[in-house]
């Protein structure tokens, strides 16, 4: 079953790096001004070893929510899609809203900038969910 989670989770990882670095591109053509706001300092990491975790963030993402799936892929019933969205809408109530709530309340973030953040995980999720569903009913 680990093999299972790894695999699914890896090419998932492939999927969302594509759709998550494609939707952030499209992002910041459409909402320049929102980016702007990430030359806060509050972001800057200080050293090029961080771009390696931001690079892995969508493959160890996806393993974690292919973990998920695998566990509680039963109580989702339904067409793929709906699944996928279903499951995308369950992590982003369950981990996300409550970790950008304490994330506005600490750091000097504006609510656009946390929305944003809401809304890219909630579309990784329902990605990721669209596929595990996809293959692995």
């Amino acid at each position: 079953m680990l093999k299972k989670i790894l695999k699914t989770g890896l090419i998932g990882g492939v999927i969302l790096f594509i759709a998550s670095y494609g939707s952030l591109f499209i992002g910041v053509q459409i909402f320049p001004n929102l980016f702007v706001e990430y030359i806060n300092p509050v972001f800057n990491s200080g050293g090029i070893d961080r771009f390696a975790f931001f690079y892995a963030h969508p493959f160890i993402l996806s393993v974690a929510l292919a973990w998920f799936w695998e566990r509680f892929k039963s109580m989702f019933e339904g067409h793929f899609l709906w699944r996928g969205l279903e499951f995308g809408c369950i992590y982003a109530l369950v981990a996300l809203l409550p970790v950008m709530w304490i994330t506005y309340s600490a750091w000097d973030v504006t609510m656009g900038m946390v929305g944003s953040w809401l809304l890219y995980g909630f579309f990784q999720s329902v990605i990721a969910g669209i596929y595990f569903a996809k293959v692995n009913p």
